[in-house]
């Protein structure tokens, strides 16, 4: 049986993406998680950091699809958050890249789209003002 493509991601969730996993901090969590899952303060044990700086980790990876978190109830009656890793596979090529502009609503061009607004593109933007002449030292 062929193995199943996953679907080319949208522009902005390819940006979501690789914004949550550019920085070293988030993807000590992933390793983490890879590992098993775990709940915020023993993560935060295990990594070195603190429960608040690794909370507002999670959440921008469990925004970025890449971690979920699920409430559980612990035999002491305390709930408490465990974050496991989410199953993800992206395939980053130039021509995935490629792809993926054509859906960035992240752009004048695409928030003009999604605004249903005209061209906002500025007459400066369009023309280079750049003095590009030197003059000699003598």
């Amino acid at each position: 049986m062929a193995e199943e493509q996953a679907p080319e991601p949208t522009g902005d969730k390819l940006l979501k993406v690789l914004t949550a996993l550019g920085n070293p901090h988030r993807m000590r969590i992933v390793a983490a998680l890879t590992v098993r899952r775990n709940y915020v303060s023993a993560l935060a044990r295990e990594i070195g950091m603190g429960r608040p700086l690794l909370h507002m980790h999670l959440k921008l990876l469990e925004g970025a699809g890449l971690v979920v978190g699920s409430l559980e109830v612990a035999d002491d009656g305390k709930t408490v958050k465990y974050f496991e890793m989410a199953p993800f596979r992206y395939e980053l090529t130039p021509e995935a890249i490629h792809e993926a502009v054509r859906t960035l609503t992240d752009t004048r061009e695409g928030r003009a789209k999604a605004d249903g607004a005209k061209d906002t593109t500025d007459a400066a933007d369009a023309t280079d003002t750049t003095d590009t002449t030197k003059e000699e030292s003598k």
